[in-house]
């Protein structure tokens, strides 16, 4: 089974298990979050009354092209379930999210879910953070002396571009990507990115991952729950 064919299995999982009526669901963005919103969209067309909180504009559009009804983030005191795709996950569930670019959003809307789900093919399973660059969402003003506080943290950095362009989250903020040797403490990483002056937030997810779906060597669907 290659990779899109897991990233369908886990999506369609995820919403058949876990979305029910009446619902207001966090929709992520990417290709794995794609599915979820994909088999939500057929659950209303079946009946089902769900509401969506977007994590980007691309996830916007493309739940409005299913079908799925959109409210404010500001306008729901918490939000029933999120679930979105992840970068990297370890066997802690502590994630490296923002490879698209909506991090932030992503963090925030994880943050208002009773119960935070990722989605994840199993080459997004590792045993340490680290492999894939940690994005951190920074201001615009000074970003190159941002960018040089977070390289003191031992990683090799490089602004995010887009057509030759300097890439803008839909915040109107640059993201900085981070390479470390390897990220032996997350948490402490977290802290230590947060505490610097202009950066807005890191792709680290600490404590917030509540279930993972992901697929088994056998090619099966497998199901895990953070232990909190």
């Amino acid at each position: 089974m290659d990779r899109q064919d897991q990233k369908a299995l886990v999506g369609e999982a995820a919403a058949i298990q876990y979305v029910k009526n009446g619902m207001t669901v966090g929709l992520g963005t990417g290709s794995t979050a794609f599915y979820v919103i994909k088999k939500m969209g057929e659950m209303i067309k079946a009946g089902m009354e769900l509401k969506g909180v977007a994590t980007s504009k691309a996830t916007e559009k493309l739940a409005s092209e299913y079908g799925i009804q959109l409210i404010d983030i500001n306008e729901v005191e918490e939000l029933d379930i999120a679930i979105d795709g992840a970068d990297e996950i370890d066997a802690n569930f502590f994630a490296i999210k923002g490879g698209g670019g909506a991090l932030l959003r992503e963090k925030i809307i994880a943050s208002a879910a009773k119960t935070f789900i990722v989605v994840a093919d199993g080459s997004k399973k590792v045993q340490s953070l680290g492999q894939f660059p940690l994005p951190v969402e920074v201001v615009p003003f000074g970003y190159k002396q941002t960018e040089r506080a977070i390289e003191k943290l031992g990683c090799k950095t490089e602004i995010r571009m887009k057509h030759e362009e300097i890439y803008l989250t839909d915040n109107g903020n640059y993201i900085v990507d981070c390479t470390f040797p390897s990220i032996e403490n997350p948490s402490q990483l977290h802290q230590s990115l947060n505490n610097i002056v202009g950066v807005v937030e890191n792709g680290l997810f600490i404590n917030m991952v509540d279930v993972l779906i992901s697929v088994n060597k056998q090619n099966e669907i497998s199901v895990a729950i953070a232990k909190k």
